[in-house]
Parts: structure tokens; C-alpha cells; sequence
């Protein structure tokens, strides 16, 4: 409340929204910025049989595409909450996440790769 015309102190945020205050390692994209270059592709996921058959549709998808590369599959929890991911599986595409607790079809992949540049 603001009595007297004393200002009121605002406490300062972090910049991020998690409890890790601010302090989170930052995964950076090791391709340059106007590349339109597939490096990576990850599915992220504890193992169970929707993360499996997310990482199954997304090598289809990157067949059918004749990528050249496989997706990897993560299974690291601590890396898989290290990209921010809560609901998986979850697919990873050059160090950014791009989708998140839904398995898609391999066209769905495909179309999904296209629209962000690929």
C-alpha cells in the first residue's frame, strides 16, 4: 500500500520462471544463425513405448526427407529436464525444443521440420 507518497519497493523477478532463478545452463545451437542446416535431432522421453514411437516416426520422417542422420534418443532425465522439457516425449531439432507431449506421425514430423526451415 502506498501511504503518504512513500514509494513502494518492487522485488526484482528473475528472468526465468523456474526455481532455478536465473542460473540454468543455456544451450546454444552450434550452427550459425542463418543456417538452414539439420545437425541434431533428439527425442527426449523415459522410455516408454509413446517416446519410442516418437523416435521410430521421426527417423521415418528424416528418411523420407533423405536427411542423412538419425535421431537420438535421450533417456537421461537430468538432460531432459536440462532443455526444460516437463510433459514427453519431446523432439529436439539443432539443441531447440519444437514439440512437446504429443507423438506424431512421420508426416506430421516432416511437416513439422519443413515449416520451421528444414
Amino acid at each position: 500500500m502506498n501511504l503518504f507518497g512513500k514509494k513502494e519497493k518492487k522485488e526484482e523477478t528473475p528472468a526465468c520462471g523456474c526455481a532455478c532463478n536465473g542460473n540454468a545452463e543455456v544451450k546454444v545451437n552450434d550452427a550459425p544463425a542463418d543456417s538452414t542446416a539439420l545437425t541434431s535431432v533428439k527425442v527426449l522421453g523415459s522410455g516408454c513405448k509413446s517416446c519410442k514411437a516418437l523416435l521410430d516416426n521421426t527417423n521415418a520422417a528424416l528418411q523420407n526427407m533423405k536427411a542423412g542422420i538419425a535421431a537420438e534418443y535421450v533417456t537421461d532425465m537430468a538432460v531432459v529436464a536440462g532443455y526444460g522439457v516437463m510433459s514427453t516425449p519431446a523432439l529436439v531439432v539443432n539443441e531447440k525444443v519444437v514439440s512437446m507431449g504429443k507423438v506424431m506421425n512421420p508426416a506430421e514430423v516432416e511437416n513439422l521440420l519443413h515449416k520451421i526451415g528444414f
